[in-house]
């Protein structure tokens, strides 16, 4: 087993060596607070099994800079439900990146809520988020504009009653693979799927909301890869989802 000093210098590589093929930019401060969560990550994953096991250099790229391509997609100010946070992705990567933006994390499991807690406070996220341990089909949908979910349980399944949590107004941006398109698909949602770099057969699908004037919901859907989300960017295991 590699000392934790070893895992978080080749994680800070994979950073530095791979954010430019995610078309992102990290500054060494919000390096350092992304190398605090995964040493964070490491303590806590072998009694909580917050993600898969897997290499700091797969951690940062499959996990963390997959997280932060959804920053394209999120307006100023942009308030997120995060159901199924899990591990704290995609949305602690968010944060640390984006301060103007407000998150409310949901996961059911009280050992991880308790994880997400502790690692909002290590990365000084404290006072742009709070943690929800329950349910999201048994609370109420915050007052947000953005729904994420990366590695909620029986995502394919859930996925119809998502949709009708996250109401109208909300845009949904989900992490998948072909299964899940499939059940968009299924589900009546057009969709145009775009590759997520360094996977196989991974996207990211955006779903915007649009109030029918009978007053039921439709719902449109792109996929989104790296750099530009232009028709709502005035306006969004272990953690993975197949």
């Amino acid at each position: 087993m590699k000392a934790v000093g070893v895992e978080l210098n080749e994680f800070r590589d994979a950073l530095e060596k791979k954010a430019e093929r995610y078309d992102i930019k990290l500054a060494e401060t919000e390096i350092a607070r992304l190398c605090g969560y995964y040493q964070l990550l490491l303590e806590w994953n072998p009694r909580a099994h917050l993600v898969a096991p897997c290499s700091p250099g797969e951690f940062a790229t499959r996990h963390v800079l997959e997280s932060l391509l959804l920053l394209p997609c999120l307006s100023h100010d942009a308030r997120i439900a995060d159901v199924g946070s899990g591990a704290g992705l995609p949305i602690i990567p968010v944060l640390i990146k984006r301060a103007d933006v407000f998150a409310t994390l949901i996961e059911s499991s009280k050992r991880k809520a308790v994880f997400l807690r502790e690692a909002l406070r290590v990365t000084g996220l404290s006072e742009q988020a709070m943690v929800i341990a329950e349910r999201f089909e048994n609370i109420s949908r915050p007052d947000v504009n953005y729904v994420t979910s990366r590695a909620l349980d029986r995502f394919t399944e859930m996925l119809p009653k998502l949709i009708q949590w996250a109401q109208t107004g909300s845009t949904l941006l989900l992490f998948g693979g072909e299964t899940l398109r499939k059940k968009i698909t299924q589900s009546g949602l057009a969709s145009r799927s775009i590759h997520i770099p360094d996977s196989e057969r991974r996207f990211l699908f955006v779903i915007k909301s649009e109030p029918r004037p009978v007053g039921v919901l439709t719902y449109r859907t792109t996929s989104i890869a790296i750099s530009c989300c232009p028709e709502i960017t005035n306006s969004a295991g272990g953690n993975s989802i197949s």
